[in-house]
C-alpha cells in the first residue's frame, strides 16, 4: 500500500482502485504478482488490537443485557480506574482486574455489569468490560454503559488501570491506549483530534488523573498519526491541574451512572 494512504477502509478501497486502473492500463502482470500481496501487512489489520472477551477472564452474568444503540459513539472517554498502580503486568493479573471491577460495580454500585466498554491493564491487555460492548463495536454501534454521568448514550469509555494523579501510565498501557483508540475511530469514523476526551471533560472529577489527563493532546496526535491524519501543527499546552481530590477508594473516578 502506498505510503501516504491511510490504513483505513477508505484507504484500502482507494489503494484496490489504484491497483485495478494499474491491470486495466498498464501492462499485464504475471501471474504471480496476481496472487502474492505487494503488502504483506495489509491482511494484518493495524487498527484492531487483540481484545480478551468477557469469557476469557471468566465474567459473571449481567443482571440485565446491555441496550444496545443502533449508532456510534461521538466521543471516547479517557479514565483510570482509580487502582493500585501496580508491577504485576501479567494476563493473569489482568483478568483479575476486570472481575475486580465488575465485582464492584455489581456488588457495591448495585449496576447490572461492569459499567465500562473497555479495560486497559498496566500491561497492555485489552479487555471488553460491559456485556455486548465487543459486538457492538464490531457492528458500528454502541453499548450504553454506565462511566459517564449524563453522557452515556453518546461515548464509550476505557478503563485505564492506575491512578495516574502524579505518574504517568506504563509503556504498554500508553501503547494499548493509542491502538485502541485508532481502532475505535477508524471503526466508528471519528476524528481523534476532537473525539478523545477525558472524563472530567463531562463531569466534576478529577479522573483521568492530571497526569495522564496532560497526556491526552500527545494522544490524540499519536491516534491521528496512526490514522495517517495529518497531526495539529504543535501540541496544546498541558492543562492545569484539576485541584479536584483524588480517588476517595479504589475504583472511585467520578460520576459514572
Amino acid at each position: 500500500m502506498p505510503a501516504n494512504i491511510p490504513f483505513t477502509r477508505r484507504g484500502l478501497l482507494g489503494s484496490a482502485a489504484a491497483a485495478m486502473s494499474g491491470v486495466l492500463l498498464g501492462p499485464q502482470p504475471a501471474a504471480s504478482a496476481l496472487t502474492v500481496p505487494q503488502t504483506p501487512n495489509v491482511p494484518e489489520a493495524r487498527a484492531v488490537p487483540r481484545r480478551y472477551t468477557r469469557a476469557e477472564w471468566a465474567a459473571r452474568p449481567p443482571t440485565a443485557a446491555a441496550t444496545v444503540l443502533n449508532r456510534a459513539p461521538d466521543h471516547i472517554v479517557v479514565h483510570h480506574t482509580a487502582s493500585a498502580n501496580a508491577a504485576d503486568l501479567s494476563l493473569a493479573h489482568a483478568f483479575t482486574l476486570s472481575r475486580a471491577i465488575q465485582n464492584f460495580h455489581m456488588d457495591s454500585n448495585g449496576w447490572e455489569d461492569a459499567g465500562q466498554q473497555l479495560t486497559i491493564s498496566r500491561g497492555g491487555h485489552l479487555m471488553e468490560g460491559r456485556n455486548r460492548s465487543l459486538a457492538a463495536i464490531d457492528a458500528g454501534d454502541l453499548v450504553v454503559g454506565a462511566q459517564t454521568l449524563g453522557h452515556n448514550d453518546h461515548t464509550i469509555g476505557i478503563e485505564n488501570e492506575g491512578t495516574y494523579m502524579t505518574e504517568e501510565p506504563t509503556e504498554a498501557l500508553w501503547d494499548a491506549l493509542v491502538a485502541t483508540c485508532a481502532w475505535l475511530c477508524d471503526v466508528h469514523g471519528l476524528d481523534p483530534r476532537e473525539a478523545i476526551v477525558g472524563h472530567r471533560d463531562y463531569n466534576t472529577t478529577a479522573c483521568p488523573g492530571d497526569a495522564l489527563y496532560a497526556q491526552l493532546p500527545r494522544l490524540r496526535n499519536e491516534v491521528a498519526g496512526n490514522l495517517g491524519l495529518r497531526r495539529r501543527v504543535r501540541e496544546s499546552p498541558p492543562p492545569k491541574p484539576s485541584g479536584l481530590p483524588g480517588p476517595r477508594h479504589t475504583f472511585d473516578h467520578g460520576p459514572a451512572a
